[in-house]
């Protein structure tokens, strides 16, 4: 028999040659993958702001402000539509007087107001429910700073602040319109 002679076992440095070397590029093809996330964050995202804005953002603000949301009618709105257009019925709300906020009572605001509505007895329900209404009104009346009575569209902001303020102590949408017929700041 001839004599059998063993190699070696191969040293470190000969195990690390003979093994494949990573590539230090990526083969061609493989950069679309790459950007796949990058493509589908810049798609996705936009129709996620739109569908959050849309299905929950403006109804929690519609809510919030007690606006009624624009919905398909229903039989009761177009029983309404049907029937010939109600009167709107207007109640003043004369000679509200408060301090306003941050002046340490130097200033006041004086404020009368004439509050619409179409609702049958919509005289009754604010005479009834005028001491309620008044305290809502100088209440919201007395959180306003100088600054935030001189901005532009302050009565705007107070006027939706009311409307909201009065249908909430209403039990629903009574009042439709808030109009100030007195607005002074002494």
């Amino acid at each position: 028999m001839p004599p059998t002679t063993k190699e070696p076992a191969p040293g470190p440095e000969e195990v690390a040659a003979a093994a494949p070397t990573p590539a230090s590029t990526p083969p061609p093809g493989d950069g679309f993958k790459s950007w796949l996330p990058l493509v589908a964050i810049v798609l996705v995202m936009p129709v996620l702001a739109y569908a959050m804005t849309t299905f929950v953002l403006v109804p929690r603000i519609q809510k919030g402000l007690g606006v009624v949301a624009a919905a398909a009618p229903s039989s009761e709105t177009q029983q309404k539509k049907a029937a010939p257009a109600a009167k709107k019925e207007s109640v003043a709300i004369n000679k509200l007087l408060v301090n306003v906020a941050g002046t340490m009572g130097a200033r006041y605001l004086l404020v009368s107001l004439s509050v619409t509505g179409t609702d049958p007895d919509f005289k009754a329900k604010l005479q009834e429910m005028d001491p309620q209404l008044r305290d809502m009104a100088c209440g919201a009346l007395r959180t306003k700073t100088l600054a935030d009575l001189e901005k532009a569209g302050a009565c705007n902001l107070i006027r939706s602040e009311l409307l909201s303020g009065f249908n909430s102590i209403l039990g629903g949408p009574v009042v439709q319109d808030i109009y100030f017929t007195e607005f002074a700041i002494q």
